[in-house]
Order: structure tokens, then sequence, then C-alpha cells
């Protein structure tokens, strides 16, 4: 028989971090590697495209495996954990007598500068900047009594599916129209797009390759409308299982996580999997019903698999317990994956854009995150926190915290 969920253990002055939260954290790291992995070996707009036609034998078997489990319940897994992050930050000064507002405000500020240096200098897939702008939002909902937040999340998510599902009718309409032009340049604009990401990242310079990146960017944002809706129901969902005590007691909230487990993660799958037999592969110039009704489905479903992941993650997070050291330091080490993919694949670097398999990608998300955990095990041994939490911290705080321990930590 499987573990019952255990509670989170009550906070100490000496240890403020959650344990189980962070090995949650260090395993949704690893999928979110696998996500990006695609995005850093080649045209970023494809990555998550599905399972490209010209895969076979073990590359199309991880490829439709990937696509399935992974893309796209990932980072909703990571923004389920931000939720419960402004949650349990806004308990805990609270209960301190400060003021919360203000110092989530400059929080989410510094994360903004982080995320906008990441997306230009280093990696345009960056998605610190959509949370920092999205974080900022999340003050006005304290107003909401705590059993509507998660009410309110699922509406977030359940916009975010009609837009879709009402551009897939436009698009659908466009096409139709015998005056399509403007529909066939939407296409068009889509691959040039991507024709550019391919030279920038795949033979530019340094420079070339930053104001490609600043293009990305600015279209990226352009996506909030959609994205921003889902993302900001997961953060509201993540503050309701905090504010509502379902993590401090789970026995309390049994059949809420026994749903989440066995009713939201393997519907999400079926949903994930039904998505990939309508339409294996939408690339983003297909602009056609099918494919961006699939991009609705998939939107559902990797929210509720994300849910899932968070329920049997706690579930479990013995057995992730290797993982609570990559989840300490969750920040720095997305980071330092994007500096090490991008110096590998892109031309500027060691040059291995669009050359390896898709086998030989899940070998190196292996490999990079293999010694990230070994790296943030040691750099914890001797530091309170990794590099840019200590610096995130700072610039929140106004003040730097001791970043060397004592002693070597055990």
């Amino acid at each position: 028989m499987p573990p019952p969920l255990q509670p989170l253990p009550a906070l100490e002055p000496q240890n403020q971090r959650l344990p189980g939260l962070d090995a949650v954290r260090g395993f949704a790291l690893l999928g979110i590697l696998l996500m990006n992995i695609e995005g850093f070996n080649g045209p970023l707009w494809l990555s998550g495209a599905g399972v490209e036609p010209d895969q076979a034998g073990l590359d199309r078997l991880l490829d439709t495996f990937i696509y399935i489990v992974v893309q796209g319940s990932f980072f909703p897994l990571f923004s389920l954990l931000f939720g419960i992050g402004f949650a349990l930050m806004g308990q805990r000064l609270r209960a301190r007598g400060g003021a919360f507002t203000p110092i989530h405000l400059r929080r989410m500020g510094c994360l903004l500068v982080i995320g906008l240096l990441h997306g230009l200098l280093v990696w345009s897939g960056d998605i610190l900047l959509t949370y920092a702008l999205l974080g900022l939002l999340l003050p006005a909902f304290d107003v909401l009594p705590k059993r509507w937040l998660g009410l309110a999340g699922a509406l977030g998510i359940g916009c975010a599916v009609m837009v879709m599902l009402l551009l897939a009718g436009l698009m659908a309409m466009m096409a139709a129209s015998p005056d399509n032009q403007a529909f066939l340049q939407a296409g068009q604009q889509i691959q040039d797009a991507v024709q550019a990401q391919m030279q920038a990242y795949g033979q530019g310079t340094y420079w070339q390759a930053v104001k490609q990146r600043g293009s990305d960017l600015l279209a990226g944002l352009q996506n909030l409308f959609v994205i921003g809706s889902q993302l900001l129901g997961l953060f509201l969902i993540g503050a309701a299982l905090m504010a509502n005590g379902a993590l401090a007691d789970p026995a309390g909230h049994a059949r809420l996580w026994a749903w989440l487990r066995w009713g939201a993660w393997p519907l999400g799958l079926l949903l994930s999997t039904l998505a990939w037999w309508i339409s294996p592969f939408n690339p983003p110039w297909s602009l056609a019903f099918d494919s961006l009704l699939v991009q609705a489905i998939k939107l559902l479903a990797g929210s509720l698999i994300g849910l899932g992941w968070l329920a049997w993650g706690l579930r479990w997070q013995q057995l992730l317990r290797p993982l609570r050291a990559v989840g300490q330091m969750a920040l720095s080490n997305y980071l330092a994956q994007s500096l090490l993919c991008t110096g590998f694949f892109y031309g500027y670097g060691l040059g291995y854009f669009g050359q390896l398999r898709r086998s030989e990608q899940v070998l190196m998300v292996l490999a990079v995150f293999a010694l990230q955990a070994l790296l943030s095990w040691l750099w914890l041994r001797w530091f309170n926190q990794g590099p840019v939490e200590w610096l995130w911290r700072a610039g929140t705080y106004g003040r730097f915290a001791p970043l060397k321990r004592t002693g070597p930590g055990a």
C-alpha cells in the first residue's frame, strides 16, 4: 500500500523551509527541463508542438510520452507551488504583525528584473517575467474569502480554455472565408519567426541572439491574455490549498487529495492522450481548427495533471527526498539550466543546435539534473540559500542575510 499523505511539519525558527514542498519543487524542476530541452535544441516556438512526424523508434516513443505526460503539465505544477508560496509568505508575515503587500510587490519587482535579464541575455523561453507580472495581481485577491480562492482559480483556467476555443472558431471562419488573406499571412509570419529563431540561435552571434530574444519576449507577452488567465488561476488554487489548511492537515482533506490523485490526474492524462490522438503534431503556423482545439484540450489537461502531480508528489515526498536540495535552490537551478543548455546548443556556444535526437535530449536532461542534484546538496552543506535566492531575498528586504553557514550542514 502507498504511504499515507504526510502533513507538512510545523515551521521552526531555525528552519523556515517546508521539506515536502521542496521535494516536489525539485521534481517539478526535472519535468520543466524535460519540457524545455526541446526549446534549447531547436526553435523555441516549435517546442511542445507535438510528436514530430520524422521521429521513429525510441525517439518517437519518448517524444510521445513527453508530449502526453510531461508537456504542459509541469509548469502548472510550478504555478501551484508559486501560489502556495504566496499564501505561505503571507501567513508568516501576518503572524509576525508585518505588512505583506509591500514586501510581496518588492519581491515581484525583483523577480521581474531577474526574468527580464534571463529572457534577454540567456533564453527567451523565460517564465519568470510572466510570473512576476501576474504575481503583482495576487494581493488583489486577498479580499476574497478563503473558500472562494479555489473557485476563482478554476474560473481562471476555464476562461483560458474558452479563449482558446473561441480562437479556434474564429480561425476556422477566417480559413473558410473567400477572403482569407489575413489567415494565410498570420501563418506565414509565424513560419518566418521560426526561421529567424533557427538562424539567430543556431548560427548567429551572441548579439544577434539577444536581439532575437527581445523579439521573442515581446511576442510572448502578447499571449498573456490566454496563458495569463491559466497561470493566475493556478496561483489562486495553490494559494487556496495553503490558506484552507489542505497542506497542513491532509488527513482532514483526504477526499480532496484522493480526488486529485485518482480523479484529476488520470482525467488529465486521458484528455492529453485525446489531444495527441486528434492531432499528434501541431506546428505553430498551423492555425487550423483541429490544431487550436488540441491546444485548448492540452491547456485543461495540463492543469489537471499538474494538480495530480502535486498530490502524488506530496504522497511520495519521502521517495523524492533526494530532490529537496534541488527544490530549495529552484530559482538558481532553473537559471543554471538555461545557461548550461544555451551554452551547449546555441551557435555562439558549442553549436549543437538541432543535432540531438529525442533520446539523446532525455539523456542530457538526466545528466544535467543529476549534476544539479549533487551540486545543490554540496552547496547547501556550506550555504543557507542558493546564490540567486540570496540576492532575491536581499532585493526584497533591502538587506543581505548571512549566506554562509557557521559549519557544514547535516
